[in-house]
């Protein structure tokens, strides 16, 4: 665990890709933000100024990448984002890589620049002491479940976090005999079992503290385009009576 963060670690989604709801989101003092490259509305190109308005806030940057490739992953922490989270980790091999992809060598094989916007252009290259990238591992199908344990042992993985929509779409197409809470009671367990943590999208803040309960302690709540949808649709609804 990163000793820099502090638990629970309240944070956000964002998909909307603008500067100015990061900014925001960082003045309202959220620990983190999640800025989403898989599904968000916005391209890669939209990513450096969103890191650019966190600049000098105590809001982490975490950004999904759609996959785990190794120039995308590099690349947004050149840009200055603080760590990574992928989708669809489902084994300890896939988690090494992803480790690897992240890390400068001897850890990994990722390119070293001392110029990129991390480093302030070359201003102040990385030192011996750098805090390595935060790495958020997602499990999202039942295999991702059923591998937790290896792939939290993962040297370098720092939590696994469930992606609810993806689980509970594998767990009924599958026609699984899982249950939803039975995996998340396991993926927290596994965490727990190797020292890591585990995190969760809650979309209703009254579902919080049963997150919290079960032991999850990276709590994202709801997201930038929810929370517009919802605001449009409650002044209509009272503006048409």
């Amino acid at each position: 665990m990163k000793d820099s963060l502090i638990s629970p670690r309240l944070g956000t989604w964002l998909s909307i890709g603008s500067p100015v709801i990061a900014e925001l989101a960082a003045a309202c003092g959220f620990d983190w933000v999640l800025m989403d490259l898989e599904h968000g509305c916005e391209s890669e190109a939209a990513l450096p100024n969103q890191l650019r308005a966190l600049r000098g806030t105590a809001t982490k940057a975490i950004v999904r990448v759609g996959a785990p490739h190794r120039d995308l992953i590099a690349r947004v922490l050149d840009w200055g984002a603080q760590g990574i989270m992928v989708p669809h980790v489902n084994s300890a091999a896939e988690a090494e890589a992803i480790v690897q992809a992240a890390h400068y060598a001897p850890r990994g094989h990722r390119g070293y620049s001392r110029t990129v916007r991390a480093y302030d252009y070359g201003l102040n290259p990385p030192g011996d002491a750098s805090a390595p990238p935060i790495i958020l591992a997602q499990i999202e199908t039942i295999q991702g479940v059923e591998q937790a344990q290896a792939i939290a042992a993962v040297a370098g993985i720092d939590a696994l976090f469930v992606g609810p929509a993806d689980l509970g779409h594998d767990l009924k197409v599958r026609q699984s005999s899982w249950v939803y809470e039975d995996c998340l009671s396991t993926v927290v367990k596994a965490t727990q079992d190797q020292g890591k943590e585990s995190g969760i999208l809650v979309r209703q803040p009254a579902d919080l503290e049963k997150m919290k309960a079960l032991g999850f302690t990276w709590l994202a709540v709801d997201s930038d385009l929810s929370l517009l949808r919802e605001g449009f649709l409650r002044n209509l609804k009272a503006a048409r009576g």
